[in-house]
């Protein structure tokens, strides 16, 4: 394995650069600078909303790129590169089909505004780890924004509780298990690959120039898009299953210890 070539550096956020308890590491912060002195670009993409991974990484914000909403939204410092809304006349037909299931939780989600029926506490709660900026109305349907992806939480697991029911969808819609309790509908084009796949155009970067790190299924079109795709050591097998390299858990610092040897390579 040879990194020495590496210009862009793009990592999944929840199970990848974050803990258990959804912190980054001081010792990314470091290797970040050194990454950077050596003007490798870093791309934080996550299914989270734009806010809330710029908070996860408010010393380094407005330095990075990032992909936010799973592709449907992306920032590269100030400049808006990605903007793919769900189409409008799809959302009444999500909304009333995760009505049908039983213990689901919908979050309509806009650029920086996620909307959500606040009738249970207990899922407000557990929702403002992901989303820091969020509006609760009764009203899903007459949310006065593009919404970007339709995401759903469940308690119990999504890919068992969540997923079978949506599954059809995807003739449609982008349909992705995203995370072991959510699952994203969005727009065909709304995908982490899509957004990385812009990028390296714009950068002239290519896949043999790209290091991406994933543990979910909402990862697997953006490591398809790299010759050293990583699998985190916790991930779903399917991600397992699709990198060409596996590396250490994410409360194990299976990122930063990948970041160490790059930065050796290319000293």
């Amino acid at each position: 394995m040879n990194l020495s070539n590496i210009k862009m550096v793009v990592t999944d956020m929840d199970g990848t650069l974050l803990n258990s308890a959804h912190e980054v590491s001081p010792e990314f912060f470091q290797l970040y600078k050194e990454l950077k002195k050596k003007g490798i670009l870093f791309v934080a993409a996550s299914g989270r909303q734009y806010d809330s991974i710029a908070h996860k990484l408010q010393p380094i914000r407005e330095e990075i790129i990032i992909i936010a909403e799973n592709g449907g939204f992306a920032m590269d410092k100030n400049t808006e590169i990605v903007f793919t809304p769900l189409m409008e006349e799809g959302k009444s037909s999500i909304l009333q089909i995760v009505d049908k299931i039983n213990g689901a939780h919908p979050v309509l989600c806009g650029k920086h505004h996620a909307y959500v029926d606040g009738s249970n506490p207990k899922f407000i709660k557990t929702l403002q780890e992901y989303y820091s900026e969020f509006i609760i109305t009764d009203a899903l349907n007459e949310i006065p924004e593009n919404i970007i992806k339709i995401a759903v939480y469940h308690y119990e697991g999504s890919e068992t509780n969540i997923y079978p029911a949506v599954e059809h969808l995807q003739t449609e819609f982008k349909v992705k298990v995203s995370g072991e309790n959510w699952v994203d509908i969005s727009h065909p084009n709304a995908h982490k690959g899509f957004a990385l796949d812009k990028l390296q155009k714009h950068y002239g970067i290519g896949p043999h120039e790209t290091l991406v790190f994933g543990d979910y299924n909402n990862d697997l079109e953006m490591l398809a898009l790299s010759d050293y795709s990583f699998a985190m050591e916790n991930a779903h097998e399917n991600v397992l299953r699709a990198a060409k390299y596996r590396t250490l858990s994410n409360d194990q610092l299976g990122v930063e210890k990948v970041l160490e040897q790059l930065l050796k390579a290319i000293n």
